[in-house]
């Protein structure tokens, strides 16, 4: 592998449901331009953006519409939490 390819930024986009889901589930994936325009399309959607780039590395490896495994499911569990408290706080600082 290349330098340059080792050093593309990745991004992995994530869904979670719980009405039709068991597991979070990865819905869009990839590398240089590709994963640039997956968080410029979260950005414009107002979709929270966490960066752990561990974390990406493992879910990249997951194909999309995959379930999130068990062995991750704390580490996700985190990320949700920390989106869900952002998302109530900005949700109080619009109310009149």
């Amino acid at each position: 592998m290349s330098e340059k390819m080792s050093r593309l930024k990745k991004a992995v986009a994530m869904k979670y449901d719980p009405l039709t889901n068991t597991a979070p589930v990865v819905v869009a994936k990839g590398q240089g331009d590709l994963a640039e325009k997956i968080l410029e399309k979260a950005k414009e959607s107002g979709v929270p953006i966490q960066e752990d780039q561990s974390l990406v590395e493992v879910l990249s490896k997951l194909d999309v519409d995959q379930e999130i495994p068990p062995e991750l499911f704390a580490v996700v569990a985190e990320i949700l939490s920390l989106v869900y408290r952002a998302d109530s706080r900005a949700q109080k600082l619009e109310l009149p």
